[in-house]
């Protein structure tokens, strides 16, 4: 597939100017949704990097982790994808056509940040699996330094598979979609043993009779522990119920062809995708209770700032206003 192919196919699955009058409330709708989902991204996900930063409880592999993510979603969506997606739809809506070159930029971020948000999230998932299956072997095994390596890795592949894409695409599309399918059936594996985990130690609990102090401290860190995995849980699924739809878009392509309908669910399956680096943040709030106190106290923080400059300002007001 040379580069002439690729802006023909692209060309046949995005939409054309004739069908304006068919696509104009999409664009309008989306266009609207990405300029706020895009302001939404940004400040959530700078407020949660400033947060997982300042919490000290949590582990350094994961917190390490979960930074990675978080910077995926406010550099690749926030920064670059919406705001670059955005434009096309107003392009669009001037009724103006949008070049190959365009489009195949726009193609090369949208993957580079999905494949850098799916290898975190089911990077998350394992270290957590790790971290309920090892339990006290846990830190000597997955050390920080190995954390790091990872995540180069993973930023490293989500680079090279997409610009190798213009060289040898049929094996980097296969690659892509391997690595996808092997992905989503380790994450399902994870949960899984999760799962057994949970009731596991559910009925050790309910069984046991006798509670000595050290016993209640190890259930208490191993619940801790079940707790911070089901809030990855959590990411996962958003993530899979954001960007199933982009998936279902191919089958549909592949079964019908470029219709209006397939091309209006597109966009719109695009604009999900991009919703699902807004609600990352969300539920780091709502489910690892460390760094929803960490955002409140930003949040709290910047309130308090806020009003002690109010403050000072009227004061300096009537300073001002005496001494005339």
């Amino acid at each position: 597939m040379t580069k002439k192919a690729i802006c023909e196919f692209l060309t046949e699955i995005n939409p054309k100017v004739v069908e304006f009058a068919d696509l104009r409330p999409t664009y309008i709708a989306n266009c609207v949704f990405n300029s706020f989902l895009s302001y939404t991204c940004i400040m959530l996900n700078i407020v949660t990097i400033h947060a997982i930063r300042r919490t000290s409880s949590l582990p350094n592999p994961l917190s390490t982790l979960l930074l990675s993510l978080a910077i995926s979603d406010v550099i690749g969506v926030g920064f670059l994808g919406q705001p670059f997606y955005t434009s096309l739809f107003v392009t669009r809506l001037q009724q103006k056509n949008i070049g190959c070159n365009i489009n195949l930029i726009f193609d090369i971020i949208s993957w580079m940040f999905f494949l850098a948000s799916f290898l975190g999230v089911v990077a998350i998932s394992v270290d957590r699996f790790l971290a309920i299956h090892l339990h006290l072997r846990y830190q000597e095994f997955v050390t920080h330094k190995r954390v790091v390596v990872v995540v180069i890795v993973i930023w490293l592949l989500s680079v090279f598979l997409p610009l190798a894409m213009f060289w040898i695409p049929l094996v980097i599309v296969m690659t892509a979609l391997l690595i996808q399918v092997i992905g989503i059936l380790v994450t399902t594996v994870v949960y899984i043993r999760l799962y057994v985990a949970v009731k596991t130690h559910k009925n050790q609990i309910q069984a046991q009779q006798v509670h000595d102090g050290a016993k209640n401290s190890e259930r208490a860190n191993f619940a801790r522990l079940i707790k911070l995995a089901v809030g990855i849980l959590y990411v996962y699924l958003a993530f899979l119920i954001c960007y199933l739809p982009s998936f279902v878009c191919l089958v549909i392509f592949a079964i019908n062809g470029p219709t209006i309908s397939f091309k209006q669910f597109s966009l719109f399956s695009w604009t999900l995708a991009y919703l699902n680096s807004t609600l990352n943040p969300l539920i780091y709030c709502w489910k690892m209770r460390h760094i929803r106190h960490a955002i409140m106290n930003i949040l709290r923080n910047m309130s308090w700032y806020r009003n002690r400059r109010e403050n000072t300002n009227l004061t300096m007001s009537h300073l001002q206003c005496c001494c005339c």
